[in-house]
C-alpha cells in the first residue's frame, strides 16, 4: 500500500506500523482505511478549492513573502536595541513562535548576541514579578500579540507594562509593538494611543494556526532564524498535501485517517507525539492546543499528549508500551548518528568494563539508538507507532512539521464533522471569567 510510506518535502512518513497487515490485532485494517479514503477526498478537494480562491489564507501563506520586510526591519532595529523581549500572547499567540524559537535556544542556530525571547503566555503575577526583577526595561522590547484584539490576558499583560515603562520614565512608543486584526480592537486602540507599531493579524488566520504568520516568524527573525526557510519546508509539504492524486498519495490526509480510523475501529483514543530533539521540545504544546481545540467539539476528537525523547524514555514511555491500548505514537527522528561529543576510551577505566558499548560512540550515536530503539519496541508490542524522520532539526523541517499537522488536524476536523476552526466551548468561560471580574467591583 502507498500509503505506507510517503514523502513531503524534508519530511519522510512511514504509517506501516499503524496498520494491521504490520502490527497485527491493534492497527487499522485495511477495510477501515478505505472506507474513509472518499471523505478524504472530499476534504482534500474542498482544500484546494480554499486555497485557489482564497478563502483560507494560511494555504497560500507559505509562498509569501512580502510580510516578511517590514518584520525584518523591525526584528532588525530590536536586535540592536534589545537585551531581552517579551513576547505577550496566550495559546496560538505565543506558542507557535515559542515551539519556533528553540531552533536558535537550543540548536545550532543558537547565537550569545541575540536577544533573549521571553514568552509570557501566562497571568500568573509571580512571573511578571520575576521578570520586573530580571530584565533592564531601557534595553527591553516588548511584541504584544492577539488576533481578536481584546484577549483579556494579553491586554491585562500590556497595560501593566506599559505602565512600568512609564514608570521608569521611558517612552512605550519605542519599546512597543503591537500584532491584531484590522479594524477597531482595544490593542490597536493601545497602539495608535501609544505610538508604537502595529502590525496586521490575518483575521482569516486563527491564533493556534497562527505560527507561519509574523506571530511566530517576527520572534524567529529576532533570534536570528530564516523565516524564509521555514516558509519554504511550509510551502514544499502544502503542494504535495493538496497536488495528490489520491488521499493515500497524501501525508496528512493519511495521518488524518488513521487518527480516526484507529479511533473508531480500535478505541485509541490518545495522540502522542515524541519528537527525539530538545529543538522540539515545545512542539508537543502546540501540537496540543491545535489538535484539542481544533477536534475537541460534539464528543469528537483524540486526546494529544506530549512527550520528549529520550526524557520520557524513562517516565511516559512505561505507559505508552505497558498501559491502555489506547494510543497513537508518533516518533519524530532525524540524522542524529555521528554528531556531538565522542566518549574516548577512558570510559571502561573511570566507570567499569560494562560501558564498553560507549567506547568510540558519540552522543548522537546514543541519541540515534534510542529513538530507533523506541519505535521498535513500541511497534513489537503491538502498540500503534507511526514515524517521522528528517535528516535535521532546522528551520525547514520546523515549518514542514507545522504546516503537515495544520492540515492533518484540518482534514481529521472534516472526518469527524467538526468545524475545525472555531472553540465554543473555550469561549463559555472567557464570558464567565469576565462576568466574575465585573462582580468583583472596585
Amino acid at each position: 500500500m502507498k500509503a505506507f510510506h510517503l514523502t513531503a518535502g524534508p519530511l519522510r512518513h512511514d504509517f506501516s506500523a499503524t496498520f494491521e497487515s504490520k502490527l497485527g490485532p491493534g492497527g487499522l485494517p485495511g477495510a477501515a482505511f478505505a472506507a474513509l479514503a472518499e471523505p478524504a477526498a472530499v476534504s482534500l478537494e474542498g482544500l484546494r478549492r480554499k486555497r485557489e480562491n482564497g478563502e483560507l489564507p494560511l494555504l497560500s501563506l507559505p509562498s509569501r513573502t512580502d510580510d516578511l520586510e517590514l518584520a525584518e526591519s523591525l526584528a532588525d532595529d530590536i536586535r540592536r536595541r534589545a537585551a531581552d523581549v517579551l513576547i505577550l500572547g496566550i495559546g496560538g499567540s505565543s506558542l507557535g513562535g515559542a515551539t519556533i524559537c528553540r531552533l536558535a535556544e537550543k540548536g545550532e542556530a543558537f547565537s550569545p548576541n541575540a536577544p533573549r525571547l521571553h514568552f509570557l503566555d501566562n497571568i500568573d503575577p509571580a512571573t511578571f514579578t520575576a521578570i520586573y526583577q530580571r530584565v533592564d526595561f531601557a534595553r527591553t522590547a516588548v511584541i504584544a500579540i492577539s488576533k481578536s484584539g481584546g484577549t483579556a490576558e494579553t491586554l491585562c499583560q500590556t497595560l501593566l507594562l506599559h505602565d512600568a515603562f512609564v514608570e521608569a520614565g521611558l517612552d512605550p512608543a519605542r519599546h512597543f509593538i503591537a500584532v491584531t486584526e484590522p479594524g477597531a480592537r482595544p490593542l490597536r486602540q493601545f497602539a495608535e494611543k501609544v505610538g508604537c507599531p502595529c502590525l496586521d493579524h490575518d483575521p482569516q488566520i486563527g491564533g493556534r494556526y497562527s505560527g507561519l504568520t509574523l506571530n511566530g516568524l517576527l520572534p524567529a527573525m529576532i533570534v536570528g532564524l530564516d523565516a524564509r526557510a521555514i516558509r519554504r519546508g511550509a510551502a514544499a509539504v502544502t503542494a504535495a498535501a493538496l497536488d495528490a492524486n489520491r488521499p493515500e498519495e497524501s501525508a496528512p490526509a493519511v495521518g488524518a485517517m488513521i487518527n480516526v480510523g484507529l479511533l473508531r475501529e480500535r478505541g485509541v483514543t490518545q495522540s502522542v507525539l515524541m519528537p527525539y530533539s530538545d529543538r522540539l521540545d515545545r512542539i508537543g504544546d502546540w501540537y496540543t492546543q491545535l489538535w484539542a481545540e481544533s477536534l475537541g467539539k460534539a464528543g469528537n476528537g483524540t486526546t494529544p499528549i506530549g512527550a520528549l525523547g529520550a526524557v520520557d524514555q524513562h517516565s511516559a514511555l512505561q505507559l505508552f508500551l505497558d498501559g491502555p491500548r489506547d494510543k497513537l505514537v508518533t516518533i519524530v527522528q532525524s540524522d542524529v548518528a555521528n554528531t556531538g561529543g565522542r566518549v574516548n576510551g577512558s570510559a571502561t577505566e573511570l566507570m567499569g568494563t560494562e560501558l564498553t558499548y560507549l567506547e568510540g560512540r558519540t552522543m548522537g550515536d546514543l541519541l540515534d539508538a534510542e529513538q530507533r530503539a523506541t519505535a521498535e519496541t513500541l511497534i513489537a508490542n503491538g502498540r500503534p507507532t507511526r514515524i517521522i524522520r528528517t535528516a535535521k532539526v532546522d528551520e525547514e523541517s520546523v515549518g514542514a512539521l507545522m504546516m503537515h499537522f495544520f492540515l492533518e488536524t484540518m482534514i481529521a476536523a472534516d472526518l469527524f464533522g467538526v468545524d475545525a476552526f472555531d472553540q465554543p466551548a473555550v469561549e463559555q468561560g472567557k464570558v464567565l471569567a469576565r462576568r466574575y471580574l465585573a462582580e468583583m467591583g472596585g
